[in-house]
């Protein structure tokens, strides 16, 4: 009997009103509808009727310095997503959440929270955090450096992953007659005392749904590939190359084995930004408006914040200035190493850099048809470079509904996406097995 064939993994990233740095500038689009709830529920419906596995928000903890030209206002993402949850049913929800500027108690109180109120559907999205400005507004005079941030990123995923294990899931017994609630031999204290934290417990909210949220991770760095070997059940990921992602695939895969972890208990999703049109030609002139409705001095600033030097004294049409190497960069080392790589690579002026990083500010984006979008999903798909793609619309809500409509089918068609979602919870439909309780053995049959 042959196996079926196995189906790619679908996340949308939600960003205000699009990817493209000049998306709010597209008279089809709504800035002012960027703290509007009613904007976000549309949004997530046309994702779920599509059956994407998962949404995702992103989250920074400061404006930085493009606000003039850039559209940096956002809703925190607990409390959006807290009321998604209440007006879908399936669809997964993401959000980012720093280790670096929270504590492990607040963050897995509020996790644990998020999954009762969606019936097993949250995700957190791990991030160690990157900018200088956010560290700032946290009374810190400078960022922490980028492995002492790790480190507290491993501390405090460890006492979270603690906390929610705190509860086993038959600990609460509501036996009236005794009047006993809970079974407090099933609660447990976890008295960590470590390097960055110091916590008794056990946690306020009793055991969640999936166990815990599944974990995902964003870093690509050396520090962030070993963290999500270690950790992460996904991973979202920029790479501009089908041989960039293989050899990212096959080097996060291959370190899973020293942590004892299997290659499925992993997926990785690379970010695509795609311009979708009926001829290629149209999708081209589409990507070309966009472009032109960006302002340089806000993608010099962008770029000057990834690379860490202040580029507004260099010509737009000379190439980028000399810059320092990769150890001594303290913000993101993976976009920092993908950028530079990039300008090399195609031998780019920083005007033309700006431009090739307005959609996705790094992640690849392609211009074409709804079939070739699908053909480039299927062949990095197939050829070892994926698991399925974080989908990044340049503009919403247009750009998401021509995906969910034209792109969507086209998979199903080709037999590499579902056409009905496989479980009630975000685990289930990643096909991930729900953790186990430190504590306590497994409950048979509690797998998703």
């Amino acid at each position: 009997m042959s196996q079926p064939r196995k189906k790619l993994h679908l996340n949308v990233f939600l960003m205000n009103v699009g990817h493209h740095e000049a998306a709010w500038r597209r008279k089809d689009t709504s800035p002012q509808h960027a703290t509007d709830i009613r904007y976000f529920t549309r949004l997530a419906q046309i994702a779920e009727n599509a059956k994407f596995d998962s949404l995702f928000l992103a989250d920074v903890l400061s404006v930085g310095k493009n606000i003039r030209h850039g559209s940096h206002v956002g809703l925190e993402p607990f409390t959006l997503l807290s009321a998604l949850a209440a007006v879908t049913e399936h669809i997964g929800l993401i959000g980012t959440v720093s280790t670096t500027f929270n504590e492990p108690f607040h963050v897995a109180r509020k996790f644990a929270s998020l999954d009762h109120i969606s019936s097993g559907r949250a995700g957190w999205n791990i991030v160690t955090s990157a900018s200088e400005f956010e560290a700032a507004n946290f009374s810190q005079e400078e960022h922490l450096q980028h492995a002492k941030r790790y480190e507290r990123a491993r501390e405090f995923l460890d006492v979270a992953t603690k906390l929610w294990d705190s509860w086993q899931d038959d600990a609460i017994v509501f036996d009236r007659e005794s009047g006993i609630f809970a079974d407090d031999s099933k609660v447990t204290a976890i008295n960590h005392a470590g390097a960055y934290f110091n916590v008794n417990g056990p946690l306020n909210v009793p055991r969640a749904p999936q166990g815990y949220p599944v974990l995902v991770q964003a870093g690509s760095s050396e520090d962030g590939k070993e963290f999500a070997a270690q950790y992460a059940e996904a991973i979202f990921t920029a790479q501009q190359t089908l041989a960039e992602g293989q050899q990212f695939y096959a080097d996060v895969k291959g370190r899973l084995a020293k942590y004892g972890r299997d290659p499925d208990q992993i997926k990785i999703l690379p970010g695509i930004c795609p311009i979708i049109a009926p001829t290629e030609s149209e999708a081209k002139e589409k990507e070309q408006e966009l472009n032109e409705l960006t302002v340089p001095a806000y993608g010099l600033n962008q770029l000057s914040g990834i690379i860490g030097i202040d580029l507004s004294s260099y010509p737009l049409d000379g190439p980028l200035p000399e810059l320092p190497p990769l150890n001594e960069i303290n913000g993101n080392k993976s976009r920092y190493q993908l950028v530079t790589d990039l300008a090399a690579r195609e031998h780019l002026t920083i005007r033309q850099l700006i431009s090739k990083l307005a959609g996705g500010r790094g992640h690849r984006v392609f211009a074409g048809t709804a079939i070739q979008v699908a053909d480039q999903l299927e062949e990095w798909f197939t050829q070892g470079a994926s698991d399925g793609f974080n989908v990044m619309p340049p503009y919403l809500p247009a750009g998401l509904e021509d995906f969910a409509q034209l792109v969507v089918p086209e998979l199903q068609r080709r037999g590499l996406f579902r056409t009905e979602y496989e479980s009630r919870t975000l685990r289930g439909n990643y096909g991930l097995a729900r953790p186990s309780n430190r504590w306590a053995a497994p409950i048979v049959g509690a797998t998703r």
